[in-house]
């Protein structure tokens, strides 16, 4: 989504810096400065700028090492450049004035600052911080010390023990010619029932009718249960309670009710409108899996054959699930045990399955959990009692059936918020923190700045991320608060003058301070000069200065050359795609980019894997190849967002990807693969929540020079 200025009162947003000081700004991008603490217009460094946001590529490296960079690669004898040349060669000849001046001027009135701005002196060893922290209130915490805004869950509602019985059964009467409810302990836990699984719209249909359909269709499962000598059964028609508190409990242990049928009994559709397709309604509900895998035993019946017939998982997959290897997995797993998975593995396949089945025609889902649509949730047919008001969050409620503990049901939270609290209190699935480091392949606009994600753009599993950040909470927007977070800001507007030390050597030292020594030897040329003490010796003191001066660009960048040892940490971000001599162009004055081979001074280097876009070179040496320059050229002018190059001074890499917004904060959320996790994110402000634009897999050492920051939501 691009931003755009507006001017009008009514799209001002009030925001707050680091320490809570309110202030109000337009609705443009907006970052908190690393340096102040305040909330600032971002200014985005672009290869081709367009509006007053963006800017040209500059950068603030040492102006002596450019101008030096500049007359040896420019010959003063081509045409009228020698007017230039001569304007550069005075200019750099000042610029090794200014050092004694200062000097003279600290020699007279003491020592002061040197008028350097932030960005030139900054040297610490690490990266930017960021400084915004989560200001809110969660509204579910993870520890029970802290305040939610949520409804407190009921006593016994967060429970690992599962329920051992039903809260109600359909039983027989003495008299075997009626049917009572039954919500009696000592009767339901004496009893022996069938749980009833089965499609509403292959049932009844909303209308004048629907009560005659519905009598007609209990009456069915009655004979059914009768024929398979069985006086008890669950049905949600008849079982579900009316009040909303009854809803949640029934909900809450809908599991259960399949874990202690001695059978589940599937009704199917009529067979004379295809039995394929009876199978394929009843597979597509977001109920399906808990039902099939949880119950001990099943069957199946058509409405208009009066035929029970057994039924095994195996069975009820070619049957029933016949558009996924994941649910091919999960029935194996479930059928006999000799395929088994991961408990994460199988929960993971678990959560795609019913979500797949969430949406009618079994589309694939790319972005955050939809709200399913009520007809969906209505034509399920497990909880689909008469007075039964749906969940927003129905599908997390059908897979928390197989974790060991579960949430209350919540009528006011959607599936984000319930998939954040049912990960939280199953915490050694940790499958929320997995999720953030994770990116989806295939989403809409927006959806993927979201934390949830169901596949991985670099093609990993769930249980292949190690997190490390821990979920405290989630808010009502159903961002994520994480903590324990390394973070580092973005810088966009220039390249800064990055401080970097190199090998050590007395030649290099020695040559590099000559050129300095230039205006010293004039000086003391013209004042012997000037004080008659030697005219022959004064003039060849001024002779030798000048000829300092005219060997100055040579001497100054043999001073700086040698090997990088290290480099002062910065994560630099241009709008476009940029190649890597554009960059050394920009880096430590330029010298790399124009005299490498005799320099000896390191390149940056293109990631091998670390971005979509990343391609490795066929070659001893793990290296990413210069081809991908190429492709991110090609894909930059087609596709949603905008192509972006990101350089890291710490590593020497870099990077290209596609996002909505320029990110501005870099956090490491995990390690997959061999590399670190970092997510990318564009700041919020007046929600106060970070939004991910990009994952990108970088070298793990780079997050210990990255500062701890506080709570931070990621939306």
């Amino acid at each position: 989504m691009l931003w755009l200025p507006f001017t009008h009162k009514d799209s001002e947003i009030t925001c707050s810096d680091d320490i809570g000081r309110l202030r109000t700004h337009g609705p443009e991008q907006r970052y908190l400065s690393p340096t102040t603490g305040l909330c600032r217009q971002l200014i985005v460094q672009a290869v081709t700028p367009s509006g007053k946001f963006e800017v040209a590529i500059k950068d603030n490296t040492s102006e002596i090492c450019k101008l030096a960079i500049w007359l040896l690669t420019h010959s003063p004898f081509k045409g009228w450049i020698i007017f230039e040349w001569i304007g550069k060669s005075v200019w750099l000849a000042l610029k090794l004035l200014w050092p004694l001046i200062w000097f003279l001027v600290q020699l007279y009135f003491g020592s002061g600052d040197s008028g350097e701005d932030a960005d030139s002196s900054y040297n610490t060893g690490y990266y930017r911080p960021y400084l915004r922290q989560f200001q809110g209130q969660l509204w579910a915490a993870r520890s029970r010390t802290e305040h939610s805004l949520h409804l407190k869950e009921g006593p016994g509602m967060n429970t690992r023990t599962h329920a051992c019985y039903p809260r109600v059964l359909m039983i027989r009467g003495s008299n075997q010619n009626e049917w009572f409810r039954c919500e009696d302990r000592n009767t339901i836990i004496h009893a022996k029932y069938i749980a009833i699984s089965y499609r509403a719209s292959d049932t009844y249909t909303r209308g004048p009718c629907e009560k005659k359909e519905k009598a007609q269709f209990t009456d069915d499962v009655r004979a059914a249960v009768l024929g398979q000598q069985f006086d008890a059964y669950w049905l949600d028609l008849e079982c579900l309670g009316e009040t909303e508190s009854e809803q949640n409990l029934d909900v809450y242990c809908m599991s259960d009710v399949y874990r202690r049928a001695e059978t589940t009994l599937i009704m199917l559709g009529r067979a004379d409108s295809g039995e394929d397709e009876c199978w394929r309604s009843w597979g597509g509900r977001v109920w399906t899996f808990p039902e099939a895998l949880l119950s001990s035993r099943l069957c199946y019946k058509f409405r208009d054959r009066e035929e029970v017939k057994p039924l095994s998982l195996f069975q009820l997959a070619n049957l029933a699930y016949t558009n996924s290897e994941d649910e091919q997995a999960i029935v194996n797993a479930y059928g006999n045990g000799k395929d088994p998975l991961e408990r994460l593995e199988r929960l993971a396949l678990l959560k795609q399955a019913i979500w797949r089945r969430a949406m009618a025609g079994f589309p694939a889902l790319s972005g955050p959990p939809l709200l399913p649509r009520l007809d969906v949730v209505l034509a399920g047919g497990s909880v689909t009692g008469g007075g039964y008001k749906p969940h927003k969050a129905e599908r997390v409620y059908a897979l928390m059936g197989f974790f060991d503990h579960r949430i209350q049901p919540n009528h006011h939270e959607d599936e984000l918020q319930a998939l954040a609290r049912l990960s939280m209190a199953n915490d050694n699935d940790r499958i929320t923190e997995r999720m953030v480091s994770m990116f989806p392949s295939t989403s809409t606009p927006g959806a993927s700045r979201r934390w949830y994600a169901d596949n991985d753009i670099y093609h990993a599993n769930l249980w292949d991320i190690l997190p490390e950040i821990q979920v405290a909470g989630v808010t009502g927007n159903g961002a994520l608060v994480l903590d324990g977070c390394r973070a580092a800001a973005i810088r966009w507007k220039d390249f800064p003058d990055v401080a970097f030390a190199n090998t050590y050597s007395l030649t290099r030292t020695v040559i590099g301070y000559i050129p300095y020594l230039s205006w010293p030897f004039i000086v003391i040329g013209v004042g012997i000069v000037w004080m008659k003490i030697g005219r022959a010796g004064g003039i060849v003191f001024i002779v030798f200065g000048f000829v300092l001066l005219l060997l100055a660009p040579p001497l100054l960048l043999y001073g700086k050359s040698g090997r990088i040892v290290t480099a002062q940490p910065w994560l630099i971000g241009v709008k476009g795609v940029i190649d890597r001599e554009t960059v050394e162009g920009h880096l430590y004055g330029g010298i790399v980019a124009n005299f490498p081979k005799i320099l000896h001074l390191p390149t940056v280097y293109l990631t091998p894997s670390g971005s979509p876009f990343s391609t490795p070179e066929q070659l001893a040496r793990r290296t990413g190849s210069d081809k991908q320059y190429e492709d991110a050229r090609e894909q930059e002018k087609s596709g949603p967002g905008h192509m972006y190059t990101l350089v890291d001074t710490y590593s020497s890499t870099m990077y290209y990807f596609r996002a909505e917004r320029p990110p501005t904060v870099c956090i490491f959320t995990g390690r997959e693969g061999g590399l670190g996790r970092f997510i990318f994110c564009s700041e919020n402000c007046k929600a106060n929540e970070l939004h991910k634009e990009m994952v990108l897999r970088m070298p793990t050492e780079i997050s210990q020079r990255m500062e701890l920051c506080g709570w931070v939501a990621l939306g």
